[in-house]
């Protein structure tokens, strides 16, 4: 065990409740490109931003080309859970995780076993159509191969995932600060914490906090300890206790 992972698993071991705030970082070793690292979806060249790729405009006035790349960039059908999701869905089974916030939208915190994700940004999973409402898995995004995908009724389906220019749910985030503000340990783990409302959302913790992360974020300072390395063998080795 290293000894960042032996400080981290003391933390652990002394919280009562804790909560895990995640972002892309978390799931890069799942197979799951992040987007602002140095080989990032935003490192990669097109004619726009992917700002305005993923937004809800490019959305509405060329679903075409927003399903084009949606498909392409952002579905990992094959991805599954590595090690730190599991090591946070394990702590969920130990009875010390209170809830999981994740900025991701790939869903894998739910496949590794834990039961209160709240998904800042929703989930790729979960797809509805516009005219009729009816619900879609993420099977029906895969099955029109990039094209746009149509419900029964004729209406365009939408992925259930917050797109640029759209407001993040409010429920969502009055439940990830209530989690946050009552924990005495927040995890923060694999996120640059630049995007906001949910950048901030650090200031709200009462307790000790952890950020992990390969990178130096602004928030560092606020920390009570401190982890530029490799997050899912940290978080693996802290709860596993591997030697």
């Amino acid at each position: 065990m290293t000894n960042s992972s032996g400080k981290l698993k003391q933390m652990i071991d002394e919280a009562s409740t804790i909560v895990f705030f995640g972002g892309a970082g978390v799931s890069t070793a799942s197979g799951i490109p992040d987007f602002r690292g140095t080989y990032g979806l935003f490192q990669q060249k097109r004619g726009i931003s992917y700002e305005e790729m993923l937004s809800r405009e490019h959305f509405k006035e060329n679903p075409e080309d927003f399903y084009s790349f949606y498909t392409k960039g952002m579905l990992y059908p094959e991805a599954e859970p590595n090690g730190a999701h599991k090591a946070v869905a394990e702590l969920e089974h130990r009875g010390k995780l209170a809830a999981v916030i994740t900025q991701n939208i790939d869903g894998l915190h739910t496949i590794a076993g834990n039961t209160n994700v709240i998904e800042l940004h929703g989930s790729a999973l979960k797809n509805h159509c516009l005219k009729c409402g009816a619900s879609y898995g993420v099977e029906k995004i895969l099955e029109a191969s990039g094209k746009v995908p149509y419900c029964n009724c004729g209406g365009i389906i939408k992925p259930d995932v917050v797109l640029y220019n759209e407001s993040l749910d409010s429920y969502a985030i009055e439940k990830a600060i209530k989690h946050i503000s009552s924990c005495d340990l927040l995890i923060v783990a694999g996120t640059s914490l630049v995007v906001y409302p949910a950048a901030g959302f650090v200031k709200y913790a009462r307790g000790n906090i952890v950020l992990l992360n390969r990178d130096a974020t602004a928030y560092d300072s606020y920390a009570d300890l401190v982890i530029h390395e490799d997050l899912e063998k940290v978080l693996y080795e802290a709860v596993f206790n591997e030697n």
